[in-house]
């Protein structure tokens, strides 16, 4: 199953620098891991925000809630899920 993810994230400014920076190095071990294994096909930056659009490929939408829940960064992350459908029009 595909979806289309959007992460916005709000670390808060009293978080101290080097607990940001802890939890920032621990989201992105944690997402290579689940690009590396195909879940997390793809990670897209939005211009100008503390942003992101991503695809998933799980097997189910508690996979996925798992995956997103599991995000060191979590607590700090407003997410908007959008499950896909293949479209009739596309080639591939």
């Amino acid at each position: 199953m595909l979806f289309l993810v959007r992460m916005d994230v709000n670390i808060p400014r009293d978080l101290p620098v080097n607990e940001a920076n802890e939890i920032k190095a621990r989201e992105k071990a944690y997402s290579q891991d689940l690009q590396r294994d195909g879940r997390w096909q793809s990670i897209w930056r939005v211009v100008g925000e503390y942003a992101n659009y991503s695809i998933f490929n799980v097997s189910s939408n508690d996979e996925l809630h798992q995956l997103l829940q599991g995000l060191p960064l979590f607590p700090f992350m407003k997410i908007d899920v959008t499950p896909l459908a293949t479209h009739p029009s596309a080639i591939a």
